[in-house]
């Protein structure tokens, strides 16, 4: 009985020295700030994130660190990825959960492909299932792994105006999926209202279907019409590169997404102006 209890002392020793070790690994890597070399690559490819307050960009160092620390990145169909392709997809990724608690944890791989890829796309109507090859920008699976098309990563980033950001949208997605599904509806912030979120974004999301369908112009991409889950991905988008026209447009949706990220892009913008 004795070398039993001996025995289980050791395995548990052994576990709490392994989750402390990462713990301290975590918080090293949190606390680290980048080169300024990394700096100035990360500026050239994502010009959105010189927007970002002081405060926020020791905070986006760490994430960043954090991220390539965790993730793996492989070129697909030939592309060698380089150190700008890993700064540029990791501050934007990092940039959605910057200032959160929340991380993308059980994410460890990045497929990069040199442009648009083919996906095949499973859809089942009662007993009958369908398979179709679509060809795609971007991709987000449950838990990951996260597929972009670098030639449009590229453009997303380098016009940080337009709303247009895959990565922000296929990241998104991952936020999304924090919550066990990819539905629209994400861990929230503490405070906020799981029933005020539902009343905003559902009588959004209603009122943008509607404008789609009458071709009548909207701030969030007329994509976001598919579903609640594109919605909430296309809303990121214009959150982050449009915040003054979301804000202006449809601000109790500004508000939840101000809430959920605890970021305020509509400031960075003005002060940037």
């Amino acid at each position: 009985m004795l070398i039993f209890f001996s025995i289980l002392l050791l395995i548990v020793g052994f576990f709490l020295y392994r989750h402390w070790s990462k713990s301290q690994a975590r918080q090293t890597l949190l606390a680290t700030p980048l080169t300024d070399h990394q700096r100035r690559l990360i500026e050239q490819q994502v010009p959105l994130i010189r927007r970002l307050p002081a405060d926020l960009r020791a905070k986006l160092d760490g994430k960043v660190n954090l991220f390539l620390d965790q993730v793996e990145f492989h070129g697909c169909d030939g592309l060698e990825v380089t150190e700008e392709m890993e700064l540029a997809i990791a501050a934007q990724a990092s940039l959605l959960l910057v200032n959160s608690d929340l991380w993308y944890d059980h994410l460890t791989t990045i497929l990069i492909y040199p442009s648009a890829f083919k996906s095949r796309q499973r859809r089942q109507d009662g007993y009958v299932v369908s398979e179709k090859e679509i060809v795609r920008t971007g991709e987000s699976w449950d838990r990951g792994p996260v597929i972009l098309s670098w030639s449009h990563s590229k453009q997303g980033a380098a016009n940080d105006h337009d709303g247009q950001n895959v990565v922000l949208h296929e990241f998104a997605h991952q936020v999304d999926d924090l919550s066990g599904g990819t539905n629209g509806v994400p861990i929230l912030s503490d405070g906020q209202s799981f029933a005020e979120w539902e009343r905003v974004f559902l009588t959004a999301y209603d009122a943008h279907v509607r404008a789609v369908e009458h071709g009548q112009h909207t701030v969030i991409d007329p994509y976001g019409a598919v579903g609640h889950e594109e919605f909430f991905a296309v809303s990121v988008e214009v959150f982050f590169e449009q915040p003054r026209q979301l804000k202006a447009a449809v601000p109790d949706v500004y508000k939840q997404l101000s809430k959920l990220f605890r970021l305020d892009p509509a400031s960075w913008d003005n002060a940037k102006k």
